[in-house]
């Protein structure tokens, strides 16, 4: 079974730039959650739902801009690799290292 829980370095390629991103997620009893601090703020992880080695959540923004990110990722080891995407906004590339 893939464990997402933990905190995770992430790079996030946006539109506006690279943006740096910590997650903490969490887990208990399956139910994933946890918050996204950037240098500018902290989210909450919210809806998240976890399948194989496959892990989806969504944020809530305010900077650089009110928005909401949706995550699609998948983890390999202590790698995690995939996308976010805002409305009609081109996805992003998200790369994220295990730090704990």
């Amino acid at each position: 079974m893939t464990s997402f829980a933990g905190t995770w370095n992430a790079t996030l390629d946006t539109v506006v730039g690279v943006m740096n991103v910590v997650f903490n997620i969490t887990e208990s009893d399956g139910v994933y959650g946890g918050t996204a601090v950037s240098k500018d703020e902290t989210v909450e992880i919210l809806e998240a739902s976890a399948s194989g080695n496959s892990l989806t959540w969504i944020q809530h923004v305010t900077t650089p801009m009110k928005v909401t990110l949706k995550f699609e990722v998948e983890v390999d080891g202590d790698q995690m690799t995939g996308v976010s995407k805002v409305g009609f906004l081109p996805a992003s590339k998200v790369t994220a290292t295990r730090a704990n």
